[in-house]
């Protein structure tokens, strides 16, 4: 287990099946930084070629859950290589096996809102604002649009990242792009509930599970019907002979 030090930018610790990313920069409003990126890219890499955990919870310390990230890149080069870095980010976050839960327990703006959607279960507090801002700077969210129309209706989406105006979680929850609203009090215990709940659940059934439901919104019915019927097959197999 990596020590715990409160002067990391991101906490990464594992215990009982689940790894957890805790951002850790509340006086930078918890916008990730490039070591922050690698860190955490890291860690899910790790778990795609020596699998471990089941589970993965994103928090942050301190008031704010994450109001960005920090663009240091000058130059179409260095942009670049920080534009890819995020995209590879998000793509290991979207892919991982492991069922994520983001405890959002603050304001999350742009990159910090996008990855929190990203989750597979994302609890809001009701106190925290959300939004897309960056289109008031002229910068069209397009890592984010890649995949926020998987999410909800192009007629509530689009305002939302054109104007970049604050939305509140009641109106998020509405959109579909978060799991849950929950009240302050009670975020930390509904998430360790439902993480709990997790848990519990047949280890290679919840991983297939979850790899069937991602693929079948990029394939045709008839294409899902196969593929069904070969995980089907497997899995039932599977479960007589462990019985």
């Amino acid at each position: 287990m990596e020590p715990k030090s409160f002067s990391q930018p991101v906490r990464i610790e594992r215990s009982g099946g689940i790894l957890t990313f805790t951002l850790n920069r509340p006086e930078a409003g918890n916008e990730v930084s490039g070591p922050m990126f690698e860190a955490m890219m890291a860690a899910l890499r790790g778990e795609v070629e020596r699998p471990a955990a089941r589970v993965l919870r994103l928090r942050a310390a301190g008031d704010v859950f994450c109001t960005g990230r920090e663009r240091a890149g000058r130059d179409a080069e260095s942009v670049h290589g920080e534009v890819s870095r995020l995209i590879e980010l998000k793509r290991l976050l979207r892919s991982t096996s492991l069922i994520s839960v983001a405890q959002v327990q603050g304001d999350a703006q742009g990159f910090g809102f996008g990855i929190a959607i990203l989750c597979d279960f994302t609890l809001v507090s009701s106190r925290a604002s959300l939004g897309f801002p960056e289109m008031r700077k002229g910068l069209p969210p397009a890592a984010i649009m890649a995949y926020l129309g998987r999410y909800g209706l192009p007629k509530q989406l689009f305002p939302m990242v054109l104007l970049g105006d604050a939305l509140t979680p009641a109106a998020a929850l509405q959109a579909g792009l978060i799991t849950q609203v929950v009240e302050p009090a009670r975020l930390q215990a509904d998430t360790d509930a439902l993480i709990a709940r997790l848990v519990e659940l047949d280890e290679a059934g919840a991983r297939q599970c979850k790899a069937f439901f991602q693929a079948a919104q990029e394939g045709s019915v008839e294409q899902n019907f196969r593929c069904a019927t070969e995980m089907l097959t497997a899995t039932s197999l599977r479960l007589m002979q462990r019985r």
